[in-house]
């Protein structure tokens, strides 16, 4: 078998991907929903989610239209993009989009079940809402997969072996799956938030009625922001992440070869590499599936265990057989395939690392959360001050975790030659694979916290035995952990996927040049400086020079102005959001105040809230106010290159990688944390539900909500985003600047 036939093993993993997917989406349908009242709940559930998801994509479509028409002058008008470029742009977000959908509607089918099979068993309860939120992961890498294996063949048939244009036109539908995660992520995220401190304030802290209480108006609307922040959003998210790292890592292949003059054969075999990577994967994580399960009376720590089990034994299997196939691969090419294997391993175990920090910092097994629950006592200052405390220390060791991943991997498959950037570069891109390897499992069990979450509110508002709420609480304060874990793993994993894509973002300057070369007969300017290059030439410079030609250093006015731009952006980003979500959460509960005291009856249980209202605020909040901050992410980096220059947006780039990251998991940290110091104290620690330290706790849990599952989980899509923008429009920057 040759390589160009082992390609095939990525359309095959993604068709098998998405196989199992429908599998599992008909076992959960053929569950029994349960009585009459918990199918009316998830109806109602289903039916906003829908409504609201409806809307947003139409909000999205204009801009995509607008966004289409822009690629499309740049690419036809100006001719500094690849004719293909609109059309993979497209098929980014559309892609992205349907998986976010997809995955949505599985959740919302699958919470009643949950919670009908929770009469029945914790272990039938677990199966039912892993296996729907493995839809969401095995749908994500499946399209993603799928869309990538597809558009190399396209291109490949037009372009040959001229791998540098295949590999940068690719990257360009990166752009399409980020706005979309964006939009998905912001809208999402408002929606829920603004439900859930609605829900919470009014509810649990004023009228001191349990959570998921039936006669609280927003709790619909707080079960239908569950499934539209943190599956569709999640999904898409997580969908852009995952094809990143595909698509750095194969322009990144391509660059090495042309730096090393490798064969166009070895070129081939970097570019498929991390496809065959993402194709182990899916078949690892289907077999990891099927192993989670659990007993009867577990505990969190056992149920925890369950989950590691089948995302421990995916990667043990990724390891093992991704080590034959880059033997296969790079044997006799001159490329040590043994340390390109270990920053695989590198990326994959960083990965499991950042899962298990975040654990311990956010679940109320271990010690911080506990903390945190504890300073209750003492009132909800001291609940957030204690939450901002741990917070910030979990900064230290996740940023150690990833930074030594980036040393690591780059040592290595540089075969410890510093100097040797180009394949040290494509290590860094190997190991944001190797991390994301896993996704299809990973991705299932953050998944399947919204389901389990929305589960306990369906048996709480359908009035089900003790029992079958202690199974579904058990799930559910299970699910904050693999929420806090998997927004902690998709932050990780940005963080390498944005540098591989600041690497790639130096190819896209190459192409740019090589076009700009083509034009004028190799006559270029560049920082007033004029070259004599034809496209050949600037084909083969590498890296290091082409920054040379640019300026790309810290004493560039250009590239300092545009670290602290960079810098700045995830604060502005998330100072917009989390005031957006205080807007919207300020007219939830003035509305769910509006209820309890104008419609009589609600609070003894004999008239009906008006729930849909509710679901009217949170969508038209969300629908308004995710504009502005996904527009400005897009408009950013092409204002700050047409005025800066290209070394501008480098820096910018660089700036909002280092701010982000940090601050994104802080936030994530800080949220998860508070949520399950909430759920400590209502487990009954520290005087249990309706106590002054309850209301403490869930204070602290309000402030924690728009920082865990809206601004924060947003911040690792606005520097991918940043990024793709900037790689798409290298080539307007590159013939328009002012510098």
């Amino acid at each position: 078998m040759d390589s160009g036939t082992l390609f095939f093993l990525a359309p095959l993993g993604s068709i098998t991907a998405l196989i199992f997917a429908y599998i599992f989406h008909k076992r959960m349908v053929s569950q029994d929903e349960g009585d009459e009242l918990m199918r009316e709940i998830a109806k109602s559930v289903r039916t906003g989610a829908m409504a609201y998801l409806k809307e947003q994509y139409k909000a999205v479509l204009v801009f995509f239209i607008f966004a289409f028409i822009f690629i499309g002058f740049l690419s036809f008008v100006l001719k500094v993009q690849s004719y293909w470029t609109p059309f993979a742009f497209i098929t980014g977000g559309f892609f992205s989009g349907l998986a976010g959908f997809i995955g949505m509607n599985t959740a919302t089918k699958a919470n009643s079940r949950t919670a009908n099979a929770a009469k029945t068993s914790l272990d039938k309860a677990l199966k039912v809402a892993f296996r729907s939120g493995a839809v969401m992961g095995l749908t994500v890498v499946g399209l993603g997969l799928l869309d990538i294996s597809v558009w190399f063949m396209i291109l490949r048939k037009f372009y040959g072996n001229n791998f540098h244009i295949i590999t940068t036109t690719m990257l360009s539908f990166g752009m399409g799956a980020s706005a979309q995660a964006l939009f998905a992520r912001v809208g999402g995220g408002i929606f829920t938030k603004a439900a859930d401190v609605g829900a919470d304030l009014v509810g649990k802290v004023e009228s001191n009625i349990p959570e998921d209480d039936p006669r609280n108006p927003a709790v619909i609307a707080d079960n239908v922001g569950d499934n539209v922040g943190d599956v569709a959003g999640m999904g898409a998210d997580l969908y852009e992440s995952y094809c990143g790292s595909i698509l750095s890592a194969a322009a990144l292949g391509a660059a090495a070869s042309v730096s090393l003059s490798l064969s166009s054969g070895t070129s081939f075999n970097l570019i498929i590499l991390p496809m065959i990577i993402a194709a182990i994967g899916i078949a690892a994580s289907v077999v990891g599936i099927y192993l989670v399960k659990t007993r009867e009376g577990a505990d969190q720590m056992h149920l925890m265990e369950s989950l590691n089990k089948g995302i421990d034994i995916s990667s043990l299997i990724i390891a093992v057989l991704a080590f034959f196939v880059i033997k296969f691969l790079l044997h006799n090419t001159g490329i040590n395939y043994i340390n390109i294997w270990v920053s695989m391993i590198v990326g994959l175990f960083a990965g499991i690392m950042i899962g298990k920090v975040t654990e311990y910092y956010t679940s109320f097994a271990f010690k911080p959360t506990k903390f945190i629950a504890e300073q209750s006592k003492t009132g909800p200052a001291t609940v957030i001050l204690a939450g901002l405390g741990e917070s910030m220390t979990s900064t230290g060791f996740v940023v150690l975790i990833v930074s030594a991943a980036i040393v690591l991997s780059y040592l290595f498959s540089s075969g410890f030659d510093i100097a040797n950037i180009s394949l040290g570069l494509y290590g860094i891109a190997i190991s944001a694979v190797g991390m994301l390897s896993t996704l299809g499992i990973t991705l299932a069990t953050d998944a399947y916290g919204p389901i389990a979450d929305n589960a306990g509110g369906n048996a709480q508002m359908s009035r089900q035995k003790e029992e079958v709420r202690e199974r579904t609480d058990a799930l559910d304060a299970l699910g904050n952990t693999t929420a806090a874990t998997g927004k902690g793993f998709a932050i990780g994993s940005a963080a390498l996927t944005a540098l591989a894509l600041l690497a790639s973002y130096i190819e896209e300057i190459r192409v740019a040049l090589m076009r700009i070369a083509d034009k004028t007969n190799g006559i270029i300017t560049i920082e007033k400086e004029t070259y004599r290059l034809t496209s050949q030439e600037i084909a083969k410079l590498d890296i290091v020079s082409l920054m040379n030609m640019y300026s790309i250093h810290l004493l560039n006015f250009r590239v300092l102005v545009g670290i602290f731009i960079g810098a700045m952006m995830p604060f502005l980003f998330s100072g917009l959001t989390i005031k957006a979500v205080g807007r919207a959460a300020g007219k939830m509960v003035e509305e769910v105040r509006r209820q309890f005291r104008d419609i009589k009856g609600i609070m003894e249980g004999t008239v009906k809230p008006d729930y849909a209202k509710c679901v009217s605020i949170s969508a038209k909040a969300a629908e308004k106010e995710m504009i502005l901050p996904a527009v400005l992410a897009v408009v950013t980096p092409i204002v700050a290159g047409l005025i800066l220059g290209l070394s501008g947006v480098m820096g910018m780039l660089a700036g909002a990688l280092g701010s982000g990251f940090v601050l994104a998991v802080m936030m994530a940290n800080a949220g998860g944390a508070w949520d399950n110091a909430k759920k400590y104290v209502e487990s009954g620690e520290h005087g249990g539900k309706n106590t002054p330290n309850h209301i403490a706790a869930v204070i602290g849990d309000t402030v924690g909500d728009p920082l865990k599952d809206t601004a924060g989980p947003s911040l690792n899509i606005l520097i991918k985003l940043m990024s793709m923008v900037a790689i798409v429009t290298a080539g307007l920057i590159a013939s328009f600047s002012l510098f």
